[in-house]
C-alpha cells in the first residue's frame, strides 16, 4: 500500500467488499501507523515471486486466519513484486498495517499460500 493510500485511509475506514457463504458482507479496517506492535505480523521475503514462478509453494500466511475486532495485522513485503493477501494488496517494498474494525468474513486470493486463498474471519471481541 502506498504512503498516499495509507494517509488517505488514516482519515477514515476502508470498507472492503467480502465474499462469503452468507451473501454480501463488508469487512471494515482502519489504517494505523506502521509503528508499534501488531497482533499478527507476516513478512513476504525477497525472492518470493521468483520462487512462485519456479513452482515452489509458499506458505507465508495461514490459509485461514481468525482475528478479533481491534486486532491489527502487519504484512511487510520485502519482495520485488506486489502480492494479494486476501482482501489486501501489498505492493513491492511496502508495508500494510490495518486494524480490524468490524466482524465479518472475507475469502480472497492469496498469492503467498499454496491453496491460493485466504479465509479471513473477524469475530467480535471476546469478553
Amino acid at each position: 500500500m502506498s504512503r498516499r493510500m495509507v494517509a488517505a485511509l488514516a482519515a477514515g475506514l476502508l470498507v472492503v467488499a467480502a465474499c462469503g457463504d452468507d451473501g454480501d458482507e463488508t469487512l471494515e479496517v482502519a489504517a494505523v501507523s506502521d509503528e508499534g506492535a501488531a497482533t499478527f505480523e507476516y513478512e513476504i521475503p525477497p525472492g518470493a515471486g521468483a520462487a512462485l514462478d519456479a513452482g515452489e509453494p509458499l506458505e507465508i500466511l495461514p490459509g485461514e486466519l481468525t482475528v478479533e475486532v481491534g486486532d491489527t495485522i502487519r504484512i511487510v513485503n520485502d519482495d520485488d513484486r506486489g502480492h494479494n493477501v486476501g482482501p489486501f494488496f501489498v505492493g513491492a517494498g511496502e508495508t500494510l498495517t490495518q486494524q480490524f474494525a468490524s466482524p465479518g468474513e472475507f475469502v480472497g486470493v492469496c498469492t503467498v499460500h499454496p491453496s491460493g486463498e485466504l479465509v479471513l474471519t473477524v469475530e467480535e471481541t471476546s469478553a
